[in-house]
């Protein structure tokens, strides 16, 4: 379910039209998020630690009106809730685009990315079907092997694109605490720094809470 913005009211309107005229409309931002719990509480449940991150990316973007904004037609929709669209590896270190719907129990979403997870094992190429030009999702992906301070994302300018862009790298153990770099990457015309600042809010306390 999508509700359409009314862009004469909307306090964005400028921003949107003002940003909207740029051929690359997206900034980034990155930032550590602190891991050690929810690192912990993966091995406890013996839960992918990977299932539990997304999981918790996935309850912070939801929680962030500005990031279920999506531009459609000039037109600028609010999402009811957003789902994961991650990049998943092969043993043979090719990757495919997957869709794992969002649910708020942690067991009931493992279930759906494993079964993903099965089905790029199973597969070859990037499984370009209908989910992978879905609207409603981020675009996610793990680098685990490195740490990283800035990450750029390839971009077909010509093609139209609001989906915000959120991407993890390798932790570093920092006293008690495991610091993980984040990169996110959103449309300027539909949210500013602001609205990262309370994904990464969220975000940090939904890996505490897990």
């Amino acid at each position: 379910m999508k509700q359409l913005v009314d862009l004469t009211t909307w306090n964005r309107r400028e921003h949107f039209a003002f940003f909207s005229a740029f051929e690359e409309p997206f900034f980034g931002l990155v930032a550590d998020v602190n891991v050690a719990h929810a690192f912990a509480r993966a091995k406890e449940l013996g839960v992918p630690f990977f299932q539990v991150y997304l999981h918790a990316a996935l309850q912070a973007v939801n929680s962030v009106e500005a990031l279920r904004y999506r531009i459609e037609d000039g037109e600028v929709y609010c999402y009811d809730q957003i789902h994961a669209s991650p990049t998943l590896a092969r043993p043979d270190h090719t990757f495919s685009f997957a869709f794992v719907p969002f649910a708020q129990p942690l067991t009931e979403f493992g279930l759906s990315l494993q079964a993903e997870i099965d089905a790029v094992e199973q597969s070859t190429g990037l499984r370009l079907n209908a989910n992978a030009s879905r609207l409603d999702v981020i675009h996610f992906s793990a680098i685990p092997w490195l740490r990283f301070t800035g990450l750029t994302h390839a971009r077909a300018f010509a093609h139209p694109d609001s989906v915000p862009k959120i991407s993890v790298g390798r932790y570093r153990r920092a006293g008690e605490a495991l610091l993980m770099p984040v990169a996110v990457n959103v449309h300027h015309g539909l949210a500013d720094g602001y609205h990262v600042g309370l994904f990464f809010s969220a975000f940090q306390q939904a890996l505490d809470a897990v």
